[in-house]
Protein backbone atom coordinates (compact mmCIF):
# COMPACT_ATOMS: atom_id res chain seq x y z
CA UNK A 1 0.00 0.00 0.00
CA UNK A 2 3.02 2.23 0.14
CA UNK A 3 2.72 2.97 -3.84
CA UNK A 4 -1.09 4.07 -2.81
CA UNK A 5 0.00 6.33 0.37
CA UNK A 6 2.48 8.09 -2.40
CA UNK A 7 -0.07 8.72 -5.01
CA UNK A 8 -2.51 9.90 -2.10
CA UNK A 9 0.06 12.41 -1.19
CA UNK A 10 0.88 13.21 -4.84
CA UNK A 11 -2.69 14.20 -5.14
CA UNK A 12 -3.16 15.93 -2.37
CA UNK A 13 -0.32 18.60 -3.35
CA UNK A 14 -1.95 18.52 -7.33
CA UNK A 15 -5.04 19.24 -6.01
CA UNK A 16 -4.88 20.68 -3.30
CA UNK A 17 -8.07 18.35 -1.38
CA UNK A 18 -6.94 18.20 1.87
CA UNK A 19 -5.28 14.90 2.88
CA UNK A 20 -7.38 14.01 6.11
CA UNK A 21 -10.62 14.21 4.16
CA UNK A 22 -9.23 11.56 1.43
CA UNK A 23 -8.03 9.52 4.19
CA UNK A 24 -11.66 9.57 6.36
CA UNK A 25 -13.40 8.62 3.14
CA UNK A 26 -11.14 5.62 2.46
CA UNK A 27 -11.49 4.42 6.03
CA UNK A 28 -15.24 5.01 6.16
CA UNK A 29 -15.61 3.33 2.60
CA UNK A 30 -13.49 0.33 3.79
CA UNK A 31 -15.57 -0.33 6.92
CA UNK A 32 -18.73 -0.43 4.41
CA UNK A 33 -16.72 -3.11 2.04
CA UNK A 34 -15.62 -5.47 5.16
CA UNK A 35 -19.18 -5.51 5.75
CA UNK A 36 -20.40 -6.22 2.47
CA UNK A 37 -17.69 -9.23 1.50
CA UNK A 38 -17.81 -10.69 5.38
CA UNK A 39 -21.32 -10.30 5.75
CA UNK A 40 -20.83 -9.02 8.98
CA UNK A 41 -23.22 -6.90 11.74
CA UNK A 42 -19.93 -6.17 14.08
CA UNK A 43 -19.21 -2.60 14.69
CA UNK A 44 -15.23 -2.34 12.77
CA UNK A 45 -13.16 0.78 12.37
CA UNK A 46 -10.92 0.96 9.86
CA UNK A 47 -7.45 2.33 10.69
CA UNK A 48 -4.73 3.10 7.63
CA UNK A 49 -1.23 3.89 8.61
CA UNK A 50 -0.36 7.11 6.66
CA UNK A 51 3.56 6.14 6.80
CA UNK A 52 3.42 2.74 5.45
CA UNK A 53 -0.15 2.41 3.89
CA UNK A 54 -1.32 -0.50 6.09
CA UNK A 55 -4.56 -1.25 6.65
CA UNK A 56 -6.26 -2.79 9.54
CA UNK A 57 -9.56 -3.58 10.80
CA UNK A 58 -10.43 -3.48 14.00
CA UNK A 59 -13.30 -4.67 15.54
CA UNK A 60 -15.54 -2.70 18.02
CA UNK A 61 -17.35 -3.95 20.89
CA UNK A 62 -18.97 -2.20 24.07
CA UNK A 63 -18.15 -3.34 27.59
CA UNK A 64 -21.53 -4.54 29.42
CA UNK A 65 -22.39 -6.25 32.46
CA UNK A 66 -24.19 -8.70 30.25
CA UNK A 67 -24.20 -9.62 26.80
CA UNK A 68 -26.99 -9.24 24.73
CA UNK A 69 -25.91 -8.55 21.07
CA UNK A 70 -22.68 -10.58 20.72
CA UNK A 71 -21.67 -9.05 17.42
CA UNK A 72 -21.54 -5.73 18.75
CA UNK A 73 -21.09 -6.12 22.74
CA UNK A 74 -18.41 -7.70 25.39
CA UNK A 75 -18.69 -8.46 28.86
CA UNK A 76 -16.89 -6.82 31.72
CA UNK A 77 -15.53 -10.40 32.69
CA UNK A 78 -14.07 -11.17 29.29
CA UNK A 79 -13.08 -7.66 28.86
CA UNK A 80 -11.14 -7.67 32.26
CA UNK A 81 -9.26 -10.73 30.91
CA UNK A 82 -8.47 -9.01 27.55
CA UNK A 83 -7.34 -5.66 30.15
CA UNK A 84 -7.47 -5.28 34.04
CA UNK A 85 -8.50 -1.72 33.10
CA UNK A 86 -11.51 -1.81 31.55
CA UNK A 87 -14.53 -0.64 32.99
CA UNK A 88 -18.70 -0.69 31.71
CA UNK A 89 -19.09 1.39 28.64
CA UNK A 90 -15.59 1.07 27.39
CA UNK A 91 -15.21 -0.23 23.55
CA UNK A 92 -12.54 -2.77 23.26
CA UNK A 93 -10.85 -3.20 19.71
CA UNK A 94 -8.95 -6.21 18.28
CA UNK A 95 -7.77 -6.79 15.15
CA UNK A 96 -9.78 -8.80 12.82
CA UNK A 97 -8.01 -8.34 9.86
CA UNK A 98 -8.95 -10.60 6.79
CA UNK A 99 -5.80 -12.15 5.15
CA UNK A 100 -6.80 -10.80 1.35
CA UNK A 101 -8.16 -7.20 2.52
CA UNK A 102 -5.41 -5.96 0.89
CA UNK A 103 -6.34 -6.82 -2.67
CA UNK A 104 -10.11 -5.30 -1.41
CA UNK A 105 -8.46 -2.59 0.38
CA UNK A 106 -6.49 -1.44 -2.60
CA UNK A 107 -9.75 -1.45 -5.09
CA UNK A 108 -11.56 0.59 -2.28
CA UNK A 109 -9.48 2.98 -2.29
CA UNK A 110 -8.99 3.68 -5.65
CA UNK A 111 -12.89 4.18 -6.09
CA UNK A 112 -13.15 6.52 -3.43
CA UNK A 113 -10.49 8.72 -4.57
CA UNK A 114 -11.50 9.36 -7.63
CA UNK A 115 -15.15 9.60 -6.25
CA UNK A 116 -14.14 12.01 -3.97
CA UNK A 117 -11.59 13.92 -5.58
CA UNK A 118 -14.16 14.52 -7.94
CA UNK A 119 -16.55 15.81 -5.61
CA UNK A 120 -13.54 17.97 -3.87
CA UNK A 121 -12.93 19.56 -6.76
CA UNK A 122 -16.52 20.04 -7.87
CA UNK A 123 -17.05 21.81 -4.22
CA UNK A 124 -13.88 24.06 -4.51
CA UNK A 125 -15.18 25.12 -7.74
CA UNK A 126 -18.94 26.00 -6.29
CA UNK A 127 -17.15 27.62 -3.58
CA UNK A 128 -14.98 30.08 -5.89
CA UNK A 129 -17.57 30.73 -7.91
CA UNK A 130 -20.23 30.99 -5.00
CA UNK A 131 -17.70 33.88 -3.74
CA UNK A 132 -17.93 35.38 -7.26
CA UNK A 133 -21.63 35.79 -7.32
CA UNK A 134 -22.03 39.30 -8.87
CA UNK A 135 -18.44 39.52 -10.71
CA UNK A 136 -17.80 40.01 -14.46
CA UNK A 137 -16.59 37.13 -16.18
CA UNK A 138 -14.53 35.93 -19.56
CA UNK A 139 -15.05 32.93 -21.53
CA UNK A 140 -14.97 31.39 -24.88
CA UNK A 141 -18.11 30.00 -26.33
CA UNK A 142 -17.66 26.27 -25.99
CA UNK A 143 -21.49 24.98 -27.54
CA UNK A 144 -24.56 26.07 -28.08
CA UNK A 145 -27.71 23.61 -27.21
CA UNK A 146 -31.22 25.16 -28.12
CA UNK A 147 -30.05 29.01 -27.76
CA UNK A 148 -28.37 28.11 -24.56
CA UNK A 149 -24.58 29.19 -24.69
CA UNK A 150 -22.72 26.82 -22.43
CA UNK A 151 -19.25 28.68 -21.61
CA UNK A 152 -16.12 27.80 -20.66
CA UNK A 153 -14.92 29.83 -17.72
CA UNK A 154 -11.73 27.79 -16.65
CA UNK A 155 -12.52 24.76 -14.27
CA UNK A 156 -16.15 24.35 -15.33
CA UNK A 157 -18.75 25.66 -17.50
CA UNK A 158 -21.31 29.06 -16.93
CA UNK A 159 -24.46 28.75 -18.88
CA UNK A 160 -26.30 32.02 -20.66
CA UNK A 161 -29.76 31.22 -21.10
CA UNK A 162 -31.62 32.79 -24.22
CA UNK A 163 -33.71 35.58 -21.74
CA UNK A 164 -30.42 36.61 -19.96
CA UNK A 165 -29.27 37.74 -23.54
CA UNK A 166 -30.16 41.13 -25.60
CA UNK A 167 -32.23 40.67 -28.54
CA UNK A 168 -29.89 41.12 -31.30
CA UNK A 169 -26.75 39.28 -29.55
CA UNK A 170 -25.82 36.77 -31.51
CA UNK A 171 -22.72 34.32 -30.85
CA UNK A 172 -20.98 31.39 -32.64
CA UNK A 173 -18.67 28.61 -30.88
CA UNK A 174 -14.92 30.17 -29.97
CA UNK A 175 -16.10 33.08 -29.78
CA UNK A 176 -14.83 35.49 -26.03
CA UNK A 177 -17.83 36.82 -24.03
CA UNK A 178 -18.03 39.09 -21.02
CA UNK A 179 -21.27 37.86 -18.88
CA UNK A 180 -22.28 38.65 -14.77
CA UNK A 181 -22.60 35.69 -12.59
CA UNK A 182 -25.93 36.04 -11.68
CA UNK A 183 -26.50 33.04 -9.41
CA UNK A 184 -24.11 29.64 -8.64
CA UNK A 185 -25.93 26.27 -7.69
CA UNK A 186 -25.07 22.24 -7.25
CA UNK A 187 -26.31 19.99 -9.22
CA UNK A 188 -25.78 16.14 -9.38
CA UNK A 189 -22.84 17.03 -12.22
CA UNK A 190 -21.40 19.51 -10.25
CA UNK A 191 -22.08 23.41 -9.65
CA UNK A 192 -23.86 25.31 -12.76
CA UNK A 193 -22.74 29.35 -12.82
CA UNK A 194 -25.80 30.73 -14.45
CA UNK A 195 -24.61 33.88 -16.48
CA UNK A 196 -26.82 36.85 -17.96
CA UNK A 197 -25.87 39.78 -20.26
CA UNK A 198 -28.67 41.93 -19.45
CA UNK A 199 -28.41 42.09 -15.41
CA UNK A 200 -28.03 45.80 -14.49
CA UNK A 201 -24.97 44.74 -12.45
CA UNK A 202 -23.11 43.67 -15.93
CA UNK A 203 -23.30 47.31 -17.22
CA UNK A 204 -21.70 48.38 -13.71
CA UNK A 205 -19.52 45.68 -13.70
CA UNK A 206 -18.45 47.13 -17.48
CA UNK A 207 -18.37 50.91 -15.81
CA UNK A 208 -16.09 49.42 -13.19
CA UNK A 209 -13.58 48.03 -15.61
CA UNK A 210 -13.56 51.02 -17.85
CA UNK A 211 -13.47 53.82 -15.33
CA UNK A 212 -10.92 54.12 -12.90
CA UNK A 213 -12.38 56.85 -10.43
CA UNK A 214 -15.74 54.15 -10.18
CA UNK A 215 -12.98 51.11 -9.54
CA UNK A 216 -11.10 53.62 -6.31
CA UNK A 217 -14.06 55.08 -5.46
CA UNK A 218 -14.04 58.54 -6.41
CA UNK A 219 -17.10 58.36 -8.58
CA UNK A 220 -19.63 56.11 -7.09
CA UNK A 221 -22.59 54.61 -9.62
CA UNK A 222 -25.84 55.71 -7.32
CA UNK A 223 -28.78 54.15 -9.33
CA UNK A 224 -28.68 52.21 -12.79
CA UNK A 225 -31.35 51.25 -14.67
CA UNK A 226 -31.33 48.98 -17.81
CA UNK A 227 -33.42 47.99 -20.55
CA UNK A 228 -31.67 45.60 -21.94
CA UNK A 229 -30.65 45.81 -25.79
CA UNK A 230 -31.99 48.92 -26.02
CA UNK A 231 -30.89 51.64 -23.04
CA UNK A 232 -29.57 52.27 -19.97
CA UNK A 233 -29.37 55.04 -17.85
CA UNK A 234 -26.91 55.32 -14.98
CA UNK A 235 -26.64 58.02 -12.18
CA UNK A 236 -22.84 58.88 -11.38
CA UNK A 237 -21.77 60.97 -7.92
CA UNK A 238 -18.26 62.09 -7.01
CA UNK A 239 -18.15 63.50 -3.21
CA UNK A 240 -14.82 65.55 -4.71
CA UNK A 241 -16.40 68.54 -6.14
CA UNK A 242 -13.55 68.37 -8.54
CA UNK A 243 -14.11 65.39 -10.29
CA UNK A 244 -16.46 65.33 -12.84
CA UNK A 245 -18.55 62.11 -12.77
CA UNK A 246 -20.42 62.28 -15.76
CA UNK A 247 -17.16 63.07 -17.24
CA UNK A 248 -15.04 60.56 -15.97
CA UNK A 249 -17.46 57.79 -17.04
CA UNK A 250 -17.78 58.95 -20.81
CA UNK A 251 -13.60 59.62 -21.09
CA UNK A 252 -11.66 61.35 -23.14
CA UNK A 253 -13.11 61.68 -26.64
CA UNK A 254 -15.75 59.44 -25.38
CA UNK A 255 -13.66 56.45 -25.32
CA UNK A 256 -14.50 54.49 -21.98
CA UNK A 257 -18.59 54.46 -22.91
CA UNK A 258 -17.88 53.56 -26.58
CA UNK A 259 -16.26 50.84 -25.19
CA UNK A 260 -19.25 49.94 -23.13
CA UNK A 261 -21.76 50.62 -25.86
CA UNK A 262 -19.20 47.95 -28.08
CA UNK A 263 -19.65 45.38 -25.40
CA UNK A 264 -23.24 46.23 -25.27
CA UNK A 265 -23.73 45.71 -29.08
CA UNK A 266 -24.72 49.27 -29.40
CA UNK A 267 -27.28 50.15 -26.84
CA UNK A 268 -27.94 53.53 -25.32
CA UNK A 269 -26.02 54.55 -22.42
CA UNK A 270 -27.36 57.83 -20.65
CA UNK A 271 -25.02 59.15 -17.98
CA UNK A 272 -26.34 61.48 -15.68
CA UNK A 273 -25.08 63.58 -12.02
CA UNK A 274 -26.34 61.73 -9.26
CA UNK A 275 -28.13 64.74 -6.40
CA UNK A 276 -29.86 64.24 -2.98
CA UNK A 277 -32.35 67.00 -4.26
CA UNK A 278 -35.16 65.61 -6.10
CA UNK A 279 -36.07 68.46 -8.46
CA UNK A 280 -32.34 68.81 -9.66
CA UNK A 281 -32.24 64.86 -9.37
CA UNK A 282 -35.52 64.71 -10.93
CA UNK A 283 -34.26 67.16 -14.06
CA UNK A 284 -31.08 65.48 -14.39
CA UNK A 285 -32.46 61.71 -15.01
CA UNK A 286 -34.65 63.48 -17.65
CA UNK A 287 -31.50 64.19 -19.94
CA UNK A 288 -31.16 64.31 -23.03
CA UNK A 289 -34.28 66.70 -22.53
CA UNK A 290 -34.30 69.60 -21.29
CA UNK A 291 -36.44 70.53 -17.83
CA UNK A 292 -38.07 74.03 -17.29
CA UNK A 293 -39.67 73.31 -13.54
CA UNK A 294 -39.89 70.67 -11.35
CA UNK A 295 -42.55 70.75 -9.13
CA UNK A 296 -42.38 67.82 -6.14
CA UNK A 297 -45.38 66.41 -4.39
CA UNK A 298 -43.29 64.42 -1.23
CA UNK A 299 -45.89 62.84 0.25
CA UNK A 300 -46.84 60.59 -3.04
CA UNK A 301 -43.61 60.89 -3.85
CA UNK A 302 -44.48 61.91 -7.06
CA UNK A 303 -43.08 64.97 -9.38
CA UNK A 304 -44.62 66.75 -12.22
CA UNK A 305 -41.60 68.15 -14.83
CA UNK A 306 -42.88 70.88 -16.96
CA UNK A 307 -40.42 70.88 -20.08
CA UNK A 308 -40.36 73.43 -23.46
CA UNK A 309 -43.51 72.22 -25.54
CA UNK A 310 -40.78 71.59 -28.31
CA UNK A 311 -38.96 68.89 -25.82
CA UNK A 312 -42.11 66.82 -24.61
CA UNK A 313 -41.80 64.11 -26.64
CA UNK A 314 -37.95 63.92 -26.15
CA UNK A 315 -38.42 64.20 -22.41
CA UNK A 316 -41.03 61.22 -22.78
CA UNK A 317 -39.24 59.33 -25.11
CA UNK A 318 -40.67 56.43 -27.69
CA UNK A 319 -43.26 55.02 -26.19
CA UNK A 320 -42.95 56.57 -22.80
CA UNK A 321 -38.92 54.82 -22.74
CA UNK A 322 -37.50 57.98 -21.34
CA UNK A 323 -39.69 59.19 -18.67
CA UNK A 324 -40.37 55.55 -17.34
CA UNK A 325 -36.38 54.61 -17.03
CA UNK A 326 -36.10 58.59 -15.51
CA UNK A 327 -39.36 57.69 -12.94
CA UNK A 328 -37.56 53.97 -12.02
CA UNK A 329 -33.20 55.53 -11.76
CA UNK A 330 -34.61 58.08 -9.02
CA UNK A 331 -37.49 56.03 -7.80
CA UNK A 332 -40.01 58.78 -8.12
CA UNK A 333 -43.13 59.09 -9.97
CA UNK A 334 -42.84 61.78 -12.98
CA UNK A 335 -46.16 63.45 -14.81
CA UNK A 336 -44.58 65.24 -17.85
CA UNK A 337 -46.47 68.29 -18.92
CA UNK A 338 -45.50 70.45 -21.87
CA UNK A 339 -44.67 74.26 -20.91
CA UNK A 340 -48.01 75.74 -22.99
CA UNK A 341 -50.50 72.93 -21.26
CA UNK A 342 -49.32 73.28 -17.61
CA UNK A 343 -49.63 77.06 -18.04
CA UNK A 344 -52.77 77.18 -19.94
CA UNK A 345 -54.17 74.91 -17.01
CA UNK A 346 -52.81 77.10 -14.56
CA UNK A 347 -54.31 80.00 -15.98
CA UNK A 348 -57.93 78.27 -16.41
CA UNK A 349 -58.20 77.40 -12.65
CA UNK A 350 -57.10 80.61 -11.99
CA UNK A 351 -59.81 82.18 -14.04
CA UNK A 352 -62.13 79.54 -12.60
CA UNK A 353 -61.38 80.29 -9.21
CA UNK A 354 -61.64 84.27 -9.83
CA UNK A 355 -64.95 83.18 -11.25
CA UNK A 356 -65.71 81.28 -8.28
CA UNK A 357 -64.61 84.10 -5.93
CA UNK A 358 -66.73 87.22 -7.65
CA UNK A 359 -70.33 84.65 -7.56
CA UNK A 360 -69.36 83.86 -3.67
CA UNK A 361 -68.92 87.72 -2.91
Amino acid sequence: MNEFMNAINDLVEEKGIPKEMLIDAIESALISAYKKNYGTAQNVRVDIDEETGNVDVLMQKNVVEEVEDEFTEISLEEALEIDPRYQVNDIVEYQVTPRDFGRIAAQTAKQVVVQRIREAERGMVFDNYISRQGELITGIVQRISNETIFVNIGNTEGILVAGERAPGERYKVNDRIKAYIVDVRKSNKGPQVFLSRTHPGFVERLFELEVPEIEDGTVEIKSIYREAGSRTKIAVYAADENVDPVGACVGTGGIRVRNIVDELWGEKIDITTWDDDPEILISNVLSPAKVEEVIIDEDEKAATVVVPDQQLSLAIGKEGQNVRMAAKLCGWKIDIKSHSRYFSSNEEETEEYEEYEELEG
